[in-house]
């Protein structure tokens, strides 16, 4: 029953970690770019978009489909930075166990 008490006890730290570092994390931004630098993504590490930095010499009403390949391209890009420094984060925390919703 001892050993229960503790591995329990060692759960809730563990959740406790995880949720300030969640919290932590949503603070923390990454940047991606595609383009050149033309277009800009930030995201952060709740896996939102903050914010997108056009250039205004890669608007060209001519071309819309090459502006909207680079803010997907940017975007994705972004967004699979951003997971790869939670997984990380949680990694750290975790010890590298793969849990799964981390």
């Amino acid at each position: 029953m001892k050993n229960m008490n503790s591995m329990m006890k060692q759960a809730q730290n563990l959740q406790k970690k995880m949720l300030k570092t969640q919290a932590e994390l949503a603070t923390k931004t990454v940047e991606a770019s595609s383009g050149g630098g033309m277009v800009k993504v930030i995201a952060n590490g709740a896996q939102k978009i903050e914010s997108i930095v056009l250039e205004k010499e890669v608007v060209d009403p001519e071309d819309i489909e090459m502006l909207q390949d680079l803010v997907l391209a940017a975007v994705n890009d972004a967004l699979n930075k951003s997971q790869e420094m939670v997984s990380s984060e949680m990694g750290k925390l975790t010890g590298g166990l793969n849990i799964p919703g981390l």
